[in-house]
C-alpha cells in the first residue's frame, strides 16, 4: 500500500509520499470582495478560506478588532480549491482518493469528471478514482458551497427549527460554533480541513479496527484482560484465503478469511494485565495491539479498564457516579471546546498543552462539548497517556434537529465512523447524546414552535444508543446533559443525574451556588477577560473601555459586560480605570468558581463531581475559559488548581444543631487513596496577624472520604468583621480561609506587600512578603512580556509570610519591572482606598 498525500504541507503518514500538489483558491459566487474577485489565491491544505486569504494579504487577522463584521461576506460566498499534480501508476489494483475532512458542502471533480458530493464535516470519504487518473498531470477541483447559504437551503428543505444562534447550524452537519456562539466568533468557515491524498493498494486492506477491551477478576491494579478485535476489511481483487492475526500483551489469536469477507472478529485472551486508571486513581499502562492481514497491518495502543456509571435510584434521587475498575471516581473536570475556531490549524502540540493545563489543575476528566467537533486522535491519545477521562458528546447542541433525510443519513454515518474510530482510546468514558436539547425541548418554548415535528429525540433515545451498543458496548451512554435518568423527572433537577447551573452568571450572584445541591454538576461557569496581552492583541479601542466597540466584538455573551458588572457589585468596589476593571473581573471569575466547587465538594458523597465551563478558548475573547486563546492561565485556572487538589479543606456554613443557626464549619474532602491524618490549627486573627482565638484538632479522614468538624464558639465569635478572619492550616500543607465580610468591606492595606526580584539564569524569581493580610496575589507576567509565564497564582499571605513566583520567558526584562500593580495584583489593590 502506498499513500501519496495531496496536502500542501509535507506528508505526515508513515511511509507516505508527497505529490507536491499546488493548490489555489478562488471565490466563484456570492458577494465577493473586490480585492478577491477574479483572483487565484495560493492555498494551504489542510486549511480554511480565511487563513488563505489572510496569508495572501487580502484580509487581516479574522480575530483582530472588528474584522468579524468586515469579513462576514466570506461565509456567503462559494469557493473553489484547485490542484494540479503529477501521478504515475504504481501497478496496484485500486487507487482511492481519501479525504479525511471536508468543510462542508463539497463537489469533488477529477480531470473534469465529478467524483462525488459531500455534506458532512464530521466524516471522512474514500472514492475509487482508478478510472479517472492519468499518467502525468492531473487536476483535482473541490467546490465548496457557501456555508451560510447551504445551511439556509437545508433549513428550507427540512423545515426551520429552533436554535440559540442566528444561523441555522442545526440543519447541517458542520461545527456548530463556527457560526458563532456566546463565546465564539462567527466566521462560517469552509475548506479542506484535514489531509487529502491518494492511496494505492492491492489484495486486502484493513479498513478499520475496533479493539474493544473487557476486564474480569479485578484485584487492585491488575485484572484478567480480553480483547475483542472487530476488523473491517476491503478487497481489491480475488486474492486467496488469508489469516487475520491479532497480538496484544504477548498473546496472539487469529481467524481464517475467505476472499471478499468484509469483517473478522478475533478474541485474544490477554491473561493478567495491568489496568489503566484515571490519573487520580492509578497509572496508565497501555499495550500495543497489532493486526495483520496479508501485507496489511494496523497498530495502536489500548488500555484495559472497565467503566461503569451508577444512576440507580437512591434515597436522594439518582446519582451520577463514574467508576473505573470498580473504583468510584470523584470527577474534577472541565468542558473542552475546539482549540481554535479554524480547526485545520490545531496541532498535536496544542492538544498536549491543553491536556497539560488540565493535569496541572488537578483534573481527571474533559468533556468534549457537542457544539464542536469529534477531536483528532491526537487529543484522545494525549488524554489516555495522561490519565484524563473523556466524556464525548455527540455533536448536537442547543437546537432542535430534524430526524428526516438527508440529515438523518449523515447523522448515522458520522456517528458510526466516529464511535468506531474513537472507541479504542482508553480515556473514553461516556458517550453523551446531546447538549441541553432535551432540556430545551421541555422548557425553552420549543414544543409550541415544533408541534408534532421531530426535534432529535429519536437520535438521543434510539439511534445513538443503538450505535454505541453495537460498536462500543464497553462504554456507557447518556441521552443528554443535563439528564435525570428518570422518566418523570425534569432533565435539570438537581436531585437526579447531571445538572447545568446557569442561573448563576445569568441572573444570580455566585453565592447562590450554595442554594444548589447537584448530584453532579456537568456545566456551570462565570466569565472573565483573557490575559491583558491577549486582550490588547485583538482589541484596540482608544481609550480601552469595557464598552468600547471592539471590546464588545470580543464579548459574545448576552449582556455579558453588564453581568460582569453586576457580579462585582456585592464583592468588590467600583473600578476606577481599565486596569482595575480587568483585574477585578478576572478576580471575581476566580472567586466565583472557587466558591462553587468548594461548595460542591463539601457535599460529597451526595455530589460526585463537577465539570466547569470551560477549560479553553477558540479565539481571544471575554469568556468562561480558565486558559485563554494564547495559552495563558487566567487567575481562575489557579483557583481550579487549588479546589481540584486531592485534599481539600474548606469552611462552609452548616446548621448548628443547638441553635439552628448557620455557622462556619470545617469540611475536609480527601479524594486520595491514602488516609489523611494531620494536626490542624484554626485561628481567628486580625489582618495584622494577631491571633484572637485558636483551636487545634487532629484530622483523620479515610481514603476517598469526607469529614465535617464543628469549630469552637470562641473561634467563630467575630467582633470586628472587617478586620478579622479565620485561617486553617494543616500540618500536611493544606490551608483554608473564612472571611466574615465581603472583600469590599475588608480593612486591607495597599502597602502591605514588599517585593524583591532576582534573575536566576533564564528565570526571574519574584518574592513577595506581607506585613499584614494580602489576599489573592497574582503576578500578571504577560504585562511584562506576552510570552512570559508564571508558575503560581492566587496566593494569600498572612502577616510575616512570603511567596516566590518563578517567571519564565523574560530573558530581556530586568527585575525592576515587577514593581507592583497592575503587574502584581491582589484584592488589597482594589479595596484599600
Amino acid at each position: 500500500m502506498t499513500f501519496r498525500t495531496l496536502d500542501s504541507r509535507p506528508a505526515t503518514v508513515s511511509g507516505g509520499e508527497n505529490l507536491t500538489a499546488q493548490w489555489t483558491l478562488r471565490a466563484t459566487a456570492g458577494p465577493i470582495d473586490a480585492a478577491v474577485s477574479g483572483r487565484d489565491v495560493p492555498a494551504s491544505v489542510p486549511g480554511a478560506v480565511q487563513l488563505d486569504l489572510q496569508n495572501a494579504g487580502l484580509i487581516g487577522d479574522p480575530y483582530d478588532g472588528d474584522n468579524e463584521k468586515v469579513q462576514e461576506w466570506i461565509g456567503y460566498c462559494d469557493w473553489q480549491y484547485r490542484a494540479r499534480f503529477t501521478w504515475t501508476d504504481t501497478g496496484d489494483s485500486r487507487h482511492d482518493l481519501v479525504a479525511d475532512g471536508l468543510d462542508t458542502a463539497a463537489t469533488i471533480t477529477l480531470n473534469g469528471t465529478e467524483v462525488a458530493r459531500t455534506q458532512n464535516q464530521h466524516r471522512s470519504y474514500r472514492f475509487d478514482i482508478a478510472s479517472l487518473l492519468i499518467d502525468g498531470e492531473n487536476e483535482l477541483v473541490v467546490d465548496f458551497r457557501s456555508p451560510i447559504e447551504f445551511a439556509r437551503e437545508q433549513e428550507k428543505l427540512l423545515g426551520a427549527r429552533p436554535t440559540v444562534m442566528h444561523h441555522p447550524f442545526n440543519a447541517v452537519r458542520t461545527m456548530a460554533c463556527t457560526f458563532g456562539w456566546d463565546w465564539g466568533i462567527d466566521v462560517s468557515t469552509c475548506g479542506i480541513w484535514k489531509s487529502i491524498g491518494i492511496e494505492s493498494w492491492s489484495g486486502v486492506r484493513v479498513a478499520g479496527v475496533r479493539p474493544l477491551v473487557s476486564v474480569t477478576d479485578i484485584d487492585g491494579t491488575r485484572g484478567t484482560g480480553t480483547l475483542d478485535a472487530h476488523v473491517d476489511l476491503e478487497w481489491a481483487d480475488a486474492a486467496g484465503s488469508t489469516d487475520v492475526v491479532v497480538a496484544v500483551a504477548g498473546a496472539t489469536a487469529s481467524a481464517s478469511l475467505e476472499p471478499g469477507q468484509p469483517q473478522a472478529h478475533v478474541t485474544v485472551d490477554a491473561g493478567t494485565v495491568d489496568l489503566w486508571f484515571p490519573r487520580t486513581h492509578g497509572a496508565q499502562p497501555r499495550y500495543d495491539v497489532t493486526v495483520t492481514c496479508g501485507d496489511a497491518e494496523w497498530s495502536a495502543p489500548v488500555g484495559f479498564r472497565r467503566v461503569e456509571i451508577d444512576t440507580a435510584p437512591d434515597a436522594h434521587g439518582s446519582p451520577f457516579t463514574i467508576s473505573v475498575n470498580e473504583q468510584q471516581v470523584y470527577v474534577r473536570g472541565a468542558n473542552w471546546i475546539p482549540a481554535d475556531t479554524f480547526v485545520a490549524r490545531v496541532t498535536p502540540q496544542m492538544y498536549q498543552e491543553g491536556v497539560r493545563d488540565a493535569v496541572d489543575a488537578g483534573m481527571n476528566l474533559l468533556r468534549v462539548w457537542g457544539g464542536g467537533i469529534y477531536e483528532q486522535d491526537a487529543f484522545y491519545e494525549a488524554c489516555s497517556a495522561a490519565g484524563i477521562l473523556v466524556w464525548q458528546d455527540f455533536l448536537f447542541a442547543c437546537g432542535a434537529y430534524s430526524e428526516e433525510d438527508p440529515l438523518r443519513g449523515e447523522v448515522e454515518a458520522e456517528a458510526r465512523e466516529n464511535v468506531a474510530r474513537i472507541s479504542r482510546h482508553a480515556s473514553i468514558t461516556l458517550w453523551n447524546g446531546c447538549n441541553e436539547n432535551i432540556w430545551g425541548w421541555l422548557e425553552w418554548g420549543w414544543r409550541t414552535e415544533l408541534g408534532d415535528r421531530t426535534w432529535g429525540e429519536g437520535y438521543y433515545t434510539d439511534l445513538l444508543p443503538g450505535i454505541v451498543a453495537e460498536l462500543d458496548p464497553t462504554t456507557p451512554y447518556s441521552p443528554a446533559s443535563p439528564f435525570s435518568f428518570s422518566r418523570w423527572a425534569h432533565p435539570n433537577d438537581e436531585r437526579f443525574g447531571t445538572m447545568h447551573i446557569w442561573t448563576v452568571w445569568n441572573d444570580l450572584d455566585y453565592t447562590a451556588y450554595r442554594d444548589y445541591a447537584p448530584r453532579f454538576a456537568s456545566e456551570f461557569g462565570f466569565q472573565g477577560p483573557p490575559a491583558w496581552s491577549t486582550l490588547t492583541s485583538a482589541v484596540h479601542d482608544e481609550p480601552l473601555d469595557p464598552n468600547g466597540a471592539q471590546m464588545l466584538v470580543h464579548q459574545k455573551a448576552d449582556q455579558g459586560n453588564a453581568k460582569l458588572e453586576r457580579g462585582l457589585r456585592d464583592h468588590l468596589p467600583a473600578w476606577r480605570d481599565i486596569d482595575e476593571w480587568h483585574w477585578a473581573t478576572q478576580l471575581n471569575q476566580a472567586h466565583a468558581i472557587r466558591f462553587g466547587i468548594e461548595h460542591f465538594r463539601s457535599l460529597y458523597p451526595l455530589n460526585t463531581g463537577s465539570i466547569v465551563w470551560q477549560l479553553n478558548d477558540t479565539w481571544p475573547v471575554i469568556s468562561w475559559a480558565a486558559v485563554d486563546h494564547a495559552g495563558i492561565r487566567k487567575p481562575v485556572w489557579h483557583a481550579l488548581a487549588a479546589v481540584y487538589s486531592d485534599r481539600l479543606l474548606t469552611v462552609q456554613p452548616r446548621e448548628d444543631a443547638r441553635s439552628s443557626e448557620m455557622r462556619p464549619t470545617l469540611v475536609a474532602h480527601n479524594d486520595s487513596a491514602e488516609r489523611w491524618s494531620a494536626r490542624v490549627e484554626i485561628a481567628r486573627r486580625l489582618v495584622n496577624g494577631e491571633p484572637r482565638a485558636t483551636q487545634v484538632l487532629d484530622l483523620d479522614v479515610e481514603p476517598r472520604g469526607h469529614a465535617e468538624i464543628s469549630l469552637d464558639d470562641d473561634v467563630t465569635a467575630v467582633t470586628d468583621a472587617a478586620r478579622e478572619y479565620l485561617s486553617v492550616d494543616a500540618a500536611t500543607g493544606e490551608t483554608a480561609f473564612w472571611f466574615f465580610a465581603p472583600d469590599r468591606d475588608l480593612a486591607l492595606s495597599r502597602t502591605a506587600l514588599t517585593i524583591t526580584s532576582e534573575r536566576r539564569e533564564r528565570d526571574v524569581h519574584v518574592t513577595v512578603t506581607a506585613s499584614s493580610l494580602v489576599k489573592d496575589i497574582v503576578l500578571q507576567a504577560d504585562r511584562i512580556a506576552p510570552g512570559a509565564r508564571v508558575d503560581s497564582g492566587l496566593i494569600t499571605l498572612q502577616a510575616g509570610q512570603s511567596h516566590t513566583f518563578v517567571v519564565s520567558g523574560t530573558a530581556d526584562v530586568g527585575g525592576g519591572a515587577f514593581c507592583g500593580f497592575p503587574v502584581i495584583c491582589s484584592v488589597n489593590d482594589l479595596v484599600a482606598r
